[in-house]
């Protein structure tokens, strides 16, 4: 039908995906261009670390919008109960966790459809939880998640995502 988005599984993003998971909870924002040429996909803002209770509503809303999801790749250090895989909706989810302190989830959707998010760290401020996902989804974004973070402020009220506040620079 002439003027109707492609389906979720074209690879491509939906235009204009800025929503709240489940209302009160994490938001996810998506890129709201298709051609993914920014650094970043998208941005997630859980409202805790607990993995059980954040990573599910994150997949559904991802499965609705990109179709299946295969995998997670999660940074060890961020979140509180990580196993190796999750069943949401009954399917299966792999979680791939390494502690790469990237600031970022990557989420794959088939066999090698790759997806990065920003995670805005659960307790941050929203007003700079807000400007870090905005950044993020940008089309023109060339800022790394941790970059993000720092110039909006959004990981000053906490020790950055994933790591643990050595008191170093």
């Amino acid at each position: 039908m002439p003027g109707t988005d492609p389906p979720p599984a074209t690879g491509l993003l939906a235009d204009g995906v800025h929503e709240s998971i489940r209302p009160g909870t994490a938001l996810l924002r998506l890129e709201t261009t298709r051609d993914r040429q920014g650094v970043l996909d998208g941005a997630w803002w859980p409202r805790s670390r607990d993995i059980a209770v954040e990573l599910p509503g994150l997949v559904g809303a991802l499965t609705e919008h990109l179709g299946p999801i295969a995998r997670i790749g999660l940074d060890s250090a961020a979140w509180d109960g990580l196993t190796t895989r999750l069943v949401v909706d009954g399917r299966v989810v792999h979680i791939d966790a390494s502690s790469v302190g990237d600031d970022t989830v990557l989420v794959t959707r088939g066999d090698q459809d790759l997806f990065s998010l920003l995670v805005v760290p659960p307790d941050s401020a929203p007003d700079a939880a807000r400007a870090a996902m905005a950044q993020a989804v940008r089309a023109d974004n060339l800022k790394g998640a941790r970059q993000i973070l720092v110039d909006t402020g959004a990981e000053r009220f906490s020790a950055p995502f994933g790591s643990a506040d050595t008191g170093q620079p």
